[in-house]
């Protein structure tokens, strides 16, 4: 009788069990590893990484999970494409990967904001997560309810936090830093407000011939207001019509209603020139007209030495609806947010000054009035223009930065596995792939991606603004704004009844200025802020301050200039996408 050997597979499972493996541990752990390969080979294709280094990521995540698997996490954000293919995808993805389910809930923005508002009054974990946006910034870094995550990734999250994370690499970091230098959110989509136009009419030789005759200066890219107000004016009066289709020079919308309060908080009072110089906002006041002093808010009217009712507000205010009725169609000035991108869409629009980059995937649709029958655009983007109060160093424009936030709040295992899941989405192995979905940019490597070299020509400029150094001039609201769901329903209150003529433009904003200031001043008193809380300065007079700027070599407040139409400026778009490419914010001849 011979003696029995056992199988190899016998050996194996020996070793296995002596590790303390079971052979359903064994199991999960190869389809674990077959799920890396299948989306990697798969959907998460192309990546900035080798196949071999995506590997290596994911498997970092999935042993990183480990202590999580077969847990549910909830998470919110606001219901974009970008976020659906976060919903809708990667969620399967990640748990496949680490075992780790997560529902993903998609909002309208404003109830993302409640439900975050919901979770920090009760104190009780709502969602483990949120992807809000980055204009909170200074709201969650003064009330202390938000975990740092500088601090997070070096302690308390250390072993969940990936060593290719890159945070370098995240082109909206500056956005989310507070007054402290550390990192509060991890920004997972980008859009800038940028001008766009049709490249179509702007490059015919006969309306280049026509504007150049009444003009003096050449049809393009407007440099200044007084060239985009040309422009609206050439297109709306002049030509009035395309291919038998009306043509307006400019695009905006005035109804009363809380979108309207976006129109101007992002940011079209620094397009003018209001606030002062330094990036990613103004200092000592930003484009919401607050002045700051050591962190502290300390007014946002003229009179406390803030600028939201200066000279240059005025003049912000004034000139929007003045376009808006004298340059856009009709019904504009009865139309929100949402009622008025379609309009720019169906090709009556020459140009906007003021379009959000997230409708760049809608515009580029085959079949679209702005779309040639090859597929390419008939449309491009630019900077924005820049009114007649704007200086070299000021913020240009708007960029929204919907960001990873963890909460005090949360469960520590809960708050583990969702910044395992915001690491997940945003990592180099699955951004190209996300940003080719939703085309909102957050890494510098994906937007250099050689992919997006390929796919430029269809996106009108997007890849190449990115590319550009001149994308550092568009930035969210900064951290001088210390409670942004409070502030912000004041500026669509107030500014509305200027649109409406109830109130003069000045009245306007002297009334939004006292009420920002009331609020802040509420905060005070309260004592409920646990750093950089407002401290109001006494009112004194616009004369004061305007002195006081100029002794100090600041711009806010400016006096108001003798002239806010100076000479129309434009450049020729080839030359700044060739400036662009070349490394440059703008052409060398301007």
């Amino acid at each position: 009788m011979t003696a029995f050997t056992p199988g190899p597979w016998r050996h194996a499972r020996r070793a296995l069990l002596a590790a303390g493996i079971s052979a359903i541990g064994l199991a999960a752990h190869a389809r674990s590893e077959g799920a890396i390969e299948k989306w990697i080979d798969g959907e998460f294709q192309p990546s900035t990484l080798t196949r071999d280094q995506q590997i290596s990521e994911m498997e970092w995540f999935r042993k990183a999970a480990e202590p999580f698997k077969g847990m549910t996490i909830n998470v919110v954000s606001e219901n974009i494409p970008t976020h659906t293919y976060e919903s809708q995808v990667l969620t399967k993805a990640f748990e496949e990967i680490t075992g780790i389910r997560v529902t993903h809930d998609l909002l309208q923005e404003g109830d993302v904001i409640e439900k975050l508002q919901t979770q920090l009054q009760s104190g009780q974990n709502v969602y483990d997560a949120y992807v809000n946006d980055s204009d909170l910034i200074g709201t969650h870094y003064r009330y202390g309810w938000a975990v740092p995550l500088s601090d997070y990734m070096v302690g308390e999250g250390k072993d969940v936090t990936s060593p290719t994370l890159d945070i370098d690499d995240f082109m909206g970091k500056s956005f989310t830093t507070a007054p402290d230098g550390k990192l509060y959110m991890l920004p997972d989509q980008q859009f800038a407000n940028l001008y766009w136009f049709r490249y179509d009419l702007f490059t015919d030789p006969e309306l280049k011939a026509r504007f150049r005759e009444k003009y003096g200066y050449d049809l393009g890219v407007p440099v200044n207001w007084s060239a985009y107000e040309d422009i609206s004016a050439f297109f709306t009066d002049d030509v009035k019509e395309i291919d038998g289709k009306p043509i307006y020079g400019h695009m905006d919308y005035g109804k009363k209603d809380a979108s309207l309060g976006w129109r101007y908080t992002d940011a079209w009072f620094s397009m003018a020139g209001s606030g002062d110089k330094g990036l990613p906002n103004g200092l000592p006041v930003d484009e919401w007209g607050i002045r700051v002093e050591d962190c502290h808010p300390v007014g946002s009217s003229i009179e406390r030495g803030g600028d939201i009712n200066g000279p240059a507000a005025v003049y912000a205010l004034d000139t929007s609806i003045r376009w808006l009725k004298d340059y856009a169609p009709p019904e504009a000035q009865g139309m929100t947010f949402y009622e008025y991108s379609p309009v720019t869409s169906s090709g009556v629009i020459a140009q906007q000054a003021f379009w959000y980059t997230a409708f760049v995937a809608d515009y580029a649709k085959q079949g679209m009035p702005v779309v040639n029958p090859d597929g390419t655009p008939k449309w491009r983007v630019a900077p924005s223009p820049h009114g007649a109060y704007w200086h070299e160093g000021m913020k240009l424009g708007y960029q929204d930065a919907g960001s990873w936030l963890l909460l005090n709040t949360t469960p520590e295992d809960r708050r583990k596995a969702a910044w395992l899941y915001a690491q997940f989405v945003t990592s180099k192995t699955v951004d190209v792939k996300k940003s080719h979905v939703g085309l909102t940019f957050v890494r510098d490597s994906t937007v250099r991606h050689e992919s997006f070299t390929e796919r430029a020509p269809m996106l009108g400029g997007l890849i190449e603004f990115y590319r550009s150094p001149a994308r550092v001039a568009w930035t969210p609201t900064g951290t001088n704004v210390p409670d942004y769901p409070k502030l912000a329903q004041l500026w669509w209150q107030n500014i509305a009844t200027a649109l409406s003529g109830e109130t003069t433009v000045q009245e306007s904003l002297d009334n939004l200025a006292n009420a920002q200031d009331k609020v802040m001043e509420r905060i005070e008193r309260a004592g409920v802020q646990k750093v950089c809380a407002p401290k109001l300065n006494p009112k004194t007079s616009a004369e004061e301050w305007f002195a006081r700027a100029e002794a100090q070599g600041t711009l806010a407040p400016q006096r108001k200039l003798e002239n806010e139409k100076p000479q129309g400026e434009t450049v020729d778009y080839d030359l700044l996408l060739r400036a662009w490419n070349d490394g440059k914010a703008m052409p060398e001849t301007m």
